[in-house]
């Protein structure tokens, strides 16, 4: 279904066919060879779509034409246009990986995006909760009612396992361990294992064994968690779940499900755990995304040491 998406895009756009050509065999070697992500595909087919329409609109209308120059001058397109430089710096990663992989192919004698600079983006700390205020957050739910049981499994789960709020709502029931305390969580073609505690496993089972068949209403469905509809749970509905419980916390920060998942790595680096672990368990691929949670360790860590040093009397 996806390769037909990609295909009937890449299709319907008025290039020149040599270009249409070139990008529909990138596509289907990222699809296929590289296993990428359903979202990295729907990126590089948007940012690869729009550079083409651009250089053929100036007579460019093969990759054996496109030069330095053209590409600087796409950048300049962009940043006119109001562009911010995390989109521009995205567009740029997906240019790269197009381009080299020409050069691979041989249809190119120099990678035109060998000497372009990416423009400068901060990366900002993202929105981390303390120890505590996750601890209010996941102390809202009263078991009391099939609905919040689930909401109790889900929340103590994101916490415990630091995965994407897709990769949650996609969990079926085979791919829980309870006996050992894992998740396989799947994102695009990718799969991985990570572990949680004895905190979520009990929420786990609670749940399975007192809610989950009330809330299905007589339906079989794979999905490990379910709305109160008795059908798969969407991201939008865990959104409102969330939000619901953090301002039901007293919680000030505006809390997503990304929230937790950014607790947690901060959490574990902050209690010791190798970054490397952390970022395998995250499924990150650049571990500069996991390096940022030790970033955020060690500005607290600076702020309670200053607050130490001014305070304690025999500092």
């Amino acid at each position: 279904m996806l390769k037909q998406r990609l295909d009937q895009a890449l299709l319907g756009r008025a290039w020149g066919s040599i270009m249409g050509t070139e990008i529909k065999a990138f596509m289907e070697y990222m699809r296929e060879e590289k296993k990428a992500s359903h979202n990295t595909l729907v990126s590089y087919e948007r940012d690869l779509s729009q550079m083409a329409e651009y250089l053929e609109g100036r007579g460019i209308t093969g990759v054996s034409k496109v030069t330095k120059t053209s590409l600087n001058s796409y950048i300049l397109h962009l940043e006119k246009s109001g562009k911010a430089a995390t989109t521009i710096s995205r567009v740029m990663a997906s240019m790269r990986a197009f381009f080299h992989y020409e050069l691979r192919q041989g249809n190119l004698r120099r990678d035109p995006t060998e000497l372009l600079k990416t423009p400068h983006v901060e990366r900002k700390l993202p929105g981390i909760l303390s120890v505590e205020e996750v601890d209010r957050l996941l102390a809202q739910p009263q078991d009391t009612t099939p609905k919040e049981l689930r909401d109790k499994a889900m929340l103590e789960l994101l916490y415990a396992t630091g995965l994407r709020v897709s990769e949650l709502i996609r969990l079926r029931l085979e791919d829980v361990n309870m006996q050992i305390g894992f998740v396989t969580c799947h994102y695009g073609e990718r799969e991985r294992t990570v572990p949680f505690g004895r905190t979520a496993r009990q929420a786990l089972i609670r749940y399975l064994e007192q809610a989950r068949g009330k809330l299905l209403k007589g339906n079989e469905i794979p999905e490990l968690f379910v709305n109160c509809s008795g059908q798969p749970m969407s991201r939008q509905g865990f959104w409102k779940i969330i939000k619901y419980y953090g301002e039901k916390a007293g919680i000030a920060a505006d809390i997503t499900p990304h929230t937790l998942r950014h607790s947690f790595a901060a959490h574990l680096i902050g209690g010791g755990a190798d970054i490397r672990a952390v970022q395998t368990m995250l499924g990150h691929a650049d571990p500069a995304a996991a390096q940022m949670y030790a970033v955020y360790v060690s500005k607290e860590t600076d702020s309670l040491r200053r607050a130490y040093q001014g305070a304690h009397p025999r500092k």
